[in-house]
């Protein structure tokens, strides 16, 4: 559904000279400093994956979303999207692209909300009865009908995020592309969005590919994750190889029933973090050591009572990435 080749972006910049007659001399002589926002990257997504793209700011995440949706232009590769290069073949591209960006409406921002849709409907030969129908639909998921006459200014982040999205459906497209979709929202709005999200994606088959700092977003939505990092793809796995590439440790907290030793030289493969009265801490990597193992360890420190894994916090596993 979505097939990127080699795709390379870089942005020239000019120098601004300083002094007398500057002006004259850059007008003769103009040089540039260059930067490399993507570089060489390769991918493919699969009809109705739901795609997470994740990296530090700066790394090339909303570089490549405008260039899959055909608003930037590659220095060099090749995108398809749907069947159509949206570069080369832009009005059949993106009819079947719905586009989102977190920090930038699509909606007119003096005219009410339901406006808008007309005016969009319009402007991908939506017929009367389809607009009626998916507005009706889309209304119900996100619950638009709460600030339908409202323009657009007026509205919340919340309420604005939802009237967009709603707007990028209009047109019913297979492909999504969202870019930071639940920035500055509240918990309850994100909650909303996401709901909305994995309903496209599970009930109604839509491939999304989705730009995110919230890592919130990325376990609770995403079956894929690729990491980009200063223009290039670091990783493109599940988020569970993602942690298991990483090997951060499992917090395990053991408590233990009456008397108890720790033995005086440790096993490498884990580490002491805290102790109070029965209960120990511990730090154990389970990619070096299995759950058996570690249990047959510990009950040579005494008689395990309980016995609880804690898994390593998803936030920790991207700053490791990064």
């Amino acid at each position: 559904m979505i097939e990127a080749k080699h795709l390379y972006k870089e942005f020239k910049t000019p120098i601004v000279r300083e002094g007398r007659f500057s002006g004259i001399r850059t007008l003769f002589a103009r040089e540039y400093t260059r930067k490399e926002a993507v570089r060489g990257i390769s991918f493919q997504i699969e009809q109705g994956e739901f795609v997470g793209y994740i990296g530090p700011n700066g790394a090339g995440k909303s570089t490549t979303i405008k260039m899959l949706t055909g608003i930037l232009h590659p220095n060099s590769g090749e995108v398809v999207v749907g069947g159509y290069n949206p570069h080369q073949e832009r009005r059949k591209a993106v009819r079947n692209l719905g586009v989102v960006f977190g920090q930038r409406s699509q909606l007119w921002w003096d005219l009410p909300v339901k406006a808008s849709y007309d005016i969009l409907a319009k402007m991908y030969n939506v017929t009367d009865s389809d607009k009626r129908r998916r507005l009706d639909q889309l209304a119900e998921l996100l619950d638009l009908y709460e600030f339908w006459a409202t323009p657009v200014r007026k509205l919340s982040l919340g309420q604005r995020m939802r009237a967009d999205l709603a707007a990028s459906m209009l047109h019913d497209p297979d492909v999504l592309f969202l870019d930071e979709p639940t920035i500055g929202l509240d918990v309850n709005a994100k909650r909303n969005i996401r709901k909305f999200l994995k309903q496209l994606n599970e009930d109604f088959g839509k491939t999304i590919l989705l730009t995110t700092h919230d890592m919130d977003d990325i376990e609770q939505l995403c079956g894929r994750v690729m990491v980009i990092n200063h223009g290039e793809l670091t990783f493109d796995g599940t988020a569970r190889s993602l942690r298991e590439t990483i090997g951060l440790p499992t917090e395990i907290r053991v408590t233990f029933r009456g008397q108890f030793q720790l033995p005086d030289t440790l096993n490498p493969a884990i580490r002491v973090t805290d102790q109070e009265d029965d209960v120990v801490t511990i730090e154990a990597n389970r990619q070096e050591w299995s759950t058996v193992d570690i249990l047959r360890e510990l009950e040579t420190w005494g008689d395990i009572d309980d016995f609880e894994m804690k898994e390593p916090d998803f936030e920790e596993i991207i700053h490791k990435v990064y």
